[in-house]
């Protein structure tokens, strides 16, 4: 049985990651990245999809011992190691989880060691390719090495020489083994193409030490020291470990499908690249010193928007990739009961306008932060100005992309004037000024329509999309976003409606019910289309939790309005639905007291940080806030 979304660790090597359960159980991997077809995939269906877990076994080593779960866990430090230890009536063992920063393959390591008395292990190894669906060929290659194959894939199981049984069938590697105090069994397991030779074996206690210490080094370049520096810390090892190596793009989430609401169709899969957090990215990485991972965000950027940067995506793959088809796995059940599982994400086709003034917000955050832009990028800022210039008056999915019809969404139209803004800004460097009169134009022109058409002067409050009622906490990022200056009575009426619409337990929905559209001329036709029920925008139905992002840019309101108590208050409640290990998903279900949605979430370990700083950076920390609107 799995774990609840909470009960798991992250552990990866920059190029893929696994989710260990407190039970030991790997119930998630993809192999040989990110976007992977999973080779464990128990998380969205059960044992025979695929896990590997290693944990005390009873006595006659015939199934694993209770208790169930893990006496204690812990990262090693400011590292992406997992310890976990088991108290047994025995004695006590500790597992120790890590996959080393790639450097050929990938490799998963499993350390067993005693530590007390005398406890029997179990491990069950049973490996499904193709999203749990294959299972391998698997057979014994020598007395230490078990190899399984399966298509284009093959994975090889090495470990000690010491005195375990271990049985090999298709269905599940079997081993059993016992450990007394100071003994130590490795497993290490490879992955590579079917049709070359194994892996050569490495030393596990050098792989452990050059682990440790590369992110330990890593970890040492934060720059942040204010409060909750250890919160901000692991957020960003958290977040290192969602970079793409090889092409700087970060996933939004490792995993696939894991439910915004219990038992609903609301799953997606997060294993991309989202537009829509790269501001938010790269001023988290330049304001607390990771200029390196900055600078890789940026091309990665630039790459993926080139080819066709008039017709922007507001997702992409990891390499850039456009081509995200969106597929149900009619074999999995999904996480408890939550169906359909999907891989690929249809979001990738729906028209999101918003898209455009985030990637040129981006590009002006780099500029100010002395990131350098070529004349590439520059002809690039030019196309999606022409872009933005034709369609910004048409409707689209919006920020949280809608699946039903398309409308006017007010935060699309006010990342429009975004997108005028920061051009308007570049244009002197990027010699364009014979537009800016234009851009000028446009900008005034949509803050005057917003303004008008996206205001309630009843609710008085800034609404989700014109014709409609309906509050959305995207309104909250008019003063970051630099769209009207924090003291404006706007901008505090539409705080506190904010607070007091969407507000859930001390948390924040993204968006809820406001009643029946106004009547007006302008866009009616696209009144009607407004859905009204709290949790079903887009025909889903179900009830999603607390949006988790959208409660730390709660925080940031309240802090830039002078109300910094409870800002902090806010920032705390946050903090606290981190799991054992500091993580946080998408969601937080207030009143189950768990998190929802795909785990770890890129999104909120940036809000955390970025409101860490908005709420306590040094001085240090100012000046490059400075830098970014």
């Amino acid at each position: 049985m799995v774990g609840r979304i909470e009960d798991y660790a992250l552990i990866g090597d920059l190029e893929t990651a696994a989710l260990v359960g407190r039970d030991g159980a790997i119930d998630w991997m993809c192999l040989p990245r990110f976007d992977s077809p999973a080779c464990f995939a128990a998380l969205l269906g059960g044992e025979d999809n695929g896990r590997w877990r290693i944990a005390p076994a009873d006595h006659a080593g015939a199934r694993f011992a209770a208790p169930q779960v893990c006496a204690r866990r812990a990262y090693r430090g400011d590292t992406l190691i997992l310890d976990t230890v088991w108290q047994t009536a025995r004695g006590a063992v500790r597992v120790t989880d890590f996959m080393p920063p790639r450097q050929d393959v990938p490799r998963l390591v499993r350390l067993v060691e005693g530590l007390a008395g005398r406890v029997e292990m179990c491990g069950e190894l049973r490996l499904r390719f193709l999203n749990g669906r294959v299972v391998p060929w698997t057979r014994t290659v020598d007395a230490h090495t078990v190899a399984a194959v399966a298509g284009p894939d093959s994975v090889f199981l090495r470990y000690d020489d010491h005195e375990a049984s271990v049985s090999v069938s298709n269905a599940c590697t079997r081993s059993l083994f016992t450990l007394s105090a100071g003994q130590r069994m490795s497993f290490v397991l490879d992955w590579s193409q079917s049709h070359l030779s194994p892996n050569p074996r490495e030393d596990t206690t050098e792989l452990l030490d050059e682990t440790q210490e590369f992110w330990q080094q890593w970890a040492a370049k934060c720059s942040y020291q204010g409060p909750w520096r250890e919160a901000v810390i692991r957020s960003l090892i958290t977040l290192k470990a969602l970079i793409y190596a090889p092409t700087g793009g970060m996933v939004a989430a490792v995993t696939s499908s894991l439910p915004e609401c219990l038992g609903g169709e609301r799953n997606w899969d997060y294993r991309f690249c989202w537009l829509r957090d790269s501001t938010f990215t790269l001023s988290c990485l330049l304001r607390t010193g990771y200029r390196e991972e900055a600078v890789a965000w940026r091309n990665w950027l630039v790459r993926a928007v080139a080819g066709e940067p008039d017709d922007l995506q507001p997702l992409y793959g990891v390499s850039g990739q456009r081509r995200l088809p969106e597929k149900p796995a009619s074999w999995l059940d999904g996480y408890e009961d939550s169906r359909p599982v999907r891989f690929g994400n249809a979001a990738a086709d729906r028209p999101q306008l918003d898209v455009y003034g985030e990637v040129l917000n981006t590009v002006y955050c780099a500029v100010r932060a002395g990131v350098p832009i070529d004349h590439r990028m520059w002809r690039v800022v030019a196309s999606l100005m022409d872009h933005v210039e034709q369609h910004w008056r048409e409707p689209d999915a919006g920020l949280w992309e809608v699946r039903g019809p398309p409308r006017h969404f007010v935060h699309s139209r006010i990342m429009s004037w975004v997108a005028a803004d920061r051009a308007l800004r570049m244009a002197r460097i990027a010699g364009l000024r014979g537009s800016a009169e234009r851009w000028r134009v446009m900008r005034q022109t949509i803050h005057d329509e917003v303004c008008r058409e996206g205001w309630d002067a009843e609710q008085r409050s800034f609404v989700q999309s014109y014709g409609s009622r309906r509050i959305d906490a995207s309104a909250l990022l008019l003063p970051r976003l630099g769209f009207l200056p924090p003291d404006d009575p706007r901008v505090r009426s539409t705080l506190s409606a904010v607070a007091r619409t969407l507000g859930h337990h001390g948390f924040l929905r993204r968006y809820a019910d406001g009643g029946p559209p106004r009547e007006r001329a302008v866009h009616a036709v696209h009144a009607v289309h407004d859905v009204h029920n709290v949790h079903d925008v887009d025909g889903l139905g179900g009830h999603e939790g607390a949006f988790l992002a959208c409660s730390l840019w709660l925080a940031d309101a309240l802090a830039a309005t002078g109300r910094r108590e409870e800002a902090d208050a806010v920032f705390e409640r946050v903090l606290d639905t981190r799991n054992d290990v500091g993580l946080l998903s998408e969601e937080w279900d207030p009143v189950a007291h768990r998190q929802l949605g795909n785990t770890p979430q890129a999104f909120s370990h940036v809000g955390l940080v970025n409101t860490a700083f908005a709420l306590h950076g040094t001085r240090n920390g100012a000046r490059r806030r400075q830098m970014s609107p």
